[in-house]
């Protein structure tokens, strides 16, 4: 039996949220079978418990936030990212304030934590969502043309292509596909950081966001080049954290996909947009378990490998 996982201990971090700037600690706690992938508010007079799903994301500007009432999480995909491509099922998140740490602005640090507290198996079969038709969401036309679809694949593919008018992004490759049966996550995926443009900092500063952000945590650019010291971690970190965020983006459906998921100029609104209409049409998808391991895709029937 292809079963789900959890982790085998507890472990912590402390750093601070890229849009608020305030200092958070988070602890990573292993929870039971079928738990999912709980957010707990400790730092609320009661805490406040919010399961991801689809529904439960209520803003998509500049990252996925999650709400249960007046309780929020925000800044949310990057730490999915890192158990979508690990393979973490079932885990309790508790945070001390509303933003999880941005930390170095990728998923490896969320890796490195997860790969220390290590990952356990549970005598509980893993459940996919399969893809049975394809799924699309579309905005726009011409050169504000975005669209993201799903469509049915024996394993989970993604191929992203973004489309920007920047030297620095230019020469660099604006297309990448990655497959979790040949590719490694943590290696070719997990240390890609987020990035933005110096005038767009200052704006969004202006308006009370990206107060935590920086060279530290950020790829930043002026105009015309990257001003980080230490250039890129990948010739193709741009397009490559696009596949981060969407991976993030996308379990918070609850459930690994069995899909091949392709996007251009895709983001978090669309990302989300796209699971809502997925379980819009209960044709399209199916859930699955696997009794015999070897009837699994590949790259699911292992934990993923440390570095």
């Amino acid at each position: 039996m292809l079963k789900q996982r959890t982790l085998k201990s507890l472990t912590h971090a402390v750093g601070v949220g890229l849009h608020s700037g305030q200092r958070v600690e988070i602890t990573l706690r292993p929870a039971a079978p079928d738990t999912g992938i709980v957010f707990r508010r400790v730092d609320l007079p009661q805490v406040v418990e919010i399961a991801v799903s689809a529904e439960a994301v209520t803003d998509t500007r500049l990252a996925s936030t999650l709400s249960k009432g007046n309780a929020k999480v925000l800044t949310v995909e990057h730490l999915m990212s890192a158990c979508a491509g690990l393979g973490v099922d079932n885990l309790y998140v508790d945070i001390t304030a509303e933003e999880i740490p941005i930390l170095d602005g990728s998923a490896a640090s969320f890796v490195f934590l997860l790969q220390s507290a290590g990952v356990e198996l549970q005598n509980a079969p893993r459940r996919f969502i399969r893809l049975l038709k394809p799924v699309e969401v579309r905005e726009g036309s011409g050169p504000t043309e975005k669209w993201a679809r799903l469509e049915p694949f024996h394993g989970y593919k993604l191929s992203f292509e973004i489309d920007f008018n920047h030297p620095a992004v230019d020469s660099t490759g604006q297309r990448v596909e990655f497959d979790l049966s040949t590719g490694s996550y943590s290696r070719d995926i997990a240390r890609a950081r987020t990035f933005g443009f110096t005038k767009d900092v200052e704006m969004m500063r202006a308006n009370g966001l990206a107060l935590g952000g920086g060279l530290d945590n950020a790829i930043v650019m002026d105009d015309y080049k990257v001003l980080n010291a230490d250039g890129l971690r990948y010739d193709d970190e741009f397009v490559k954290h696009k596949i981060l965020d969407a991976m993030g983006d996308l379990y918070l459906v609850g459930k690994p996909l069995l899909a091949s998921y392709s996007a251009f100029r895709s983001g978090h609104a669309m990302n989300n947009k796209l699971l809502r209409e997925l379980l819009a049409h209960q044709d399209c998808w199916d859930v699955v378990t696997f009794e015999d391991v070897k009837q699994a895709p590949a790259g699911f029937a292992q934990p993923a490998r440390a570095w």
